[in-house]
């Protein structure tokens, strides 16, 4: 790129990169004189943040990167995941200090998963940094297997872009439940974090959730229960950043069910999409919040493979203002793929939710979880896929959508493989898979929504131990790998003016 002629627009758009907001406001373009019409361009920095993903001694964790072939882009540019290295406000040192030098995760190319393993409970958080050709789309996630105790099974997350307000409907603090909120800091100054915490009757009030420091480049675990006075089931935890950026997940153990990371909810809306009930969940719970002055009520559908269904006994949900609302659905999906649909049955109130799902039967039980998405407007990307572990889901809850799917080449060896899907409108659909031919090692799935109405979609993960089904699922927002950017003449040319 010719560097001798620079608009504030670059600057702009370097931002809208890293904090993770792929969208810039734009001159109105009915005026031919004084605007052009924006373009659509790369991003050319990105920010991701993992959570350290265990501390368990079995844990056993692979992270893996990739980035998709974006058009547009330039021949340079570079990627790597790093430890946390500052200490932590607790006194705890930053694990993993004396690794910071080596990147645990260094692509080397677009189009290609790279990945790295780690094991231990000390293993720590990463930050990330994408420029260039592998910042549009940049994805990492983080798998971890525990073989025992207090959160077996497998946990994945994907890593988060940076940001400064998280809603995570589904969080607990019951006897059984032991749950973190992962803080994460990419920047050179301190984040200061507020956590609130609302259950079935409000707000829990606490002063301990309040002005939280997280150190520049450190990472931050903080144990809910000790947010509360007791113990409780179903609550919506809220993370807002006074000053900084930060990272945020949940990672919600259960001594019986296993237990995964909760990711945020989409910001607060009227109706949401909630995709990718696995066809054999035993339980699922879905758990929802309205976070502003007035009460909310849902319409409840599950979108099945033949369309809306109204589940009988749970046709609508009230949702008391500034309070938990939770209702067991049971066996919802009875055999088949589906997805949650919830839909305003008068005014509209912004709401968030997430589902607990659970998987098997008495001491054979495994958890995982499912919050409301955004749509894959344009392009997504999930990874660390395998050749017989993985479930696509594609939801199409309005009208008829036709969907791309491309199999990256596999991290150790396999040739890229596409398929293209028209999924009918209110339906869900596991989908047959583009395996990628000659496959050794896991793949990335790029999804792309080509015509038609909104798509949701989420990639379920499972890798059965000891006969525990265990399992993950994530969900595939829009990655925002490009952002509209005016034509830099006519900006120029608006300077001088």
């Amino acid at each position: 790129m010719n560097r001798t002629t620079i608009s504030l627009l670059a600057g702009t758009t370097a931002l809208a990169a890293v904090t993770g907001f792929a969208s810039i406001s734009t001159p109105d373009a009915s005026d031919a004189g004084t605007a052009k019409a924006a373009a659509q361009l790369p991003v050319e920095r990105t920010s991701l943040l993992c959570p350290a993903p265990s501390t368990s001694d079995l844990a056993e964790t692979t992270y893996t990167s990739f980035t998709p072939v974006t058009e547009g882009t330039g021949s340079d540019g570079r990627a790597e995941l790093a430890a946390a290295t500052a200490e932590s406000a607790t006194g705890a040192k930053g694990k993993g200090k004396a690794k910071a030098a080596k990147p645990v995760v260094t692509p080397k190319e677009p189009g290609k998963p790279v990945t790295g393993d780690t094991s231990g409970g000390d293993a720590p958080a990463l930050v990330g940094t994408a420029e260039g050709k592998f910042a549009p789309g940049w994805t990492v996630q983080e798998t971890t297997e525990v073989a025992a105790g207090t959160g077996r099974g497998l946990l994945g997350v994907n890593c988060t872009v940076p940001d400064t307000e998280f809603w995570f409907p589904g969080a607990s603090t019951a006897a059984d439940r032991t749950d973190y909120v992962h803080l994460t800091n990419p920047d050179d100054s301190a984040a200061v974090v507020d956590i609130e915490l609302y259950g079935k009757d409000g707000s829990l009030k606490s002063e301990v959730g309040e002005g939280i420091t997280v150190p520049s480049h450190g990472s931050e675990p903080i144990l809910l229960s000790t947010l509360t006075d007791g113990p409780q089931a179903d609550l919506t935890a809220h993370v807002s950043v006074r000053s900084g950026r930060v990272g945020a997940a949940v990672q919600a153990l259960d001594a019986k069910t296993g237990g995964d990371w909760l990711t945020a909810s989409t910001e607060p809306a009227g109706s949401l999409v909630l995709p990718g009930i696995p066809k054999d969940a035993t339980s699922v719970r879905l758990i929802a919040f309205a976070p502003g002055d007035s009460d909310a009520d849902l319409k409840v559908r599950l979108a099945s493979p033949t369309g809306l269904i109204t589940p009988v006994g749970n046709e609508t949900l009230h949702i008391k203002a500034g309070m938990t609302a939770a209702v067991d659905l049971g066996d919802l999906t009875r055999g088949e793929a589906g997805s949650l649909v919830l839909t305003p049955t008068g005014t509209s109130v912004p709401v968030v939710a997430a589902l607990e799902v659970v998987r098997g039967k008495g001491a054979k039980q495994e958890s995982a979880f499912i919050p409301a998405t955004g749509p894959v407007s344009a392009r997504a990307t999930v990874v660390d896929n395998t050749a017989k572990g993985t479930t696509l889901s594609l939801t199409a809850p309005g009208g008829a959508a036709q969907v791309k799917v491309t199999a990256s080449v596999g991290s150790a060896g396999g040739t890229a493989a596409t398929k293209t899907y028209t999924i009918k409108g209110g339906t869900t659909q596991d989908v047959e898979l583009p395996v990628p031919a000659g496959l050794k090692g896991t793949y990335a799935l790029t999804v792309e929504r080509v015509s038609g109405g909104a798509v949701y979609a989420s990639r379920t993960l499972t890798a059965p131990v000891d006969g525990i089904p265990a399992f993950t699922i994530q969900t595939l927002p829009d990655d925002r790998g490009t952002v509209a950017v005016p034509d830099a003449e006519q900006d120029l040319s608006v300077l001088q003016k």
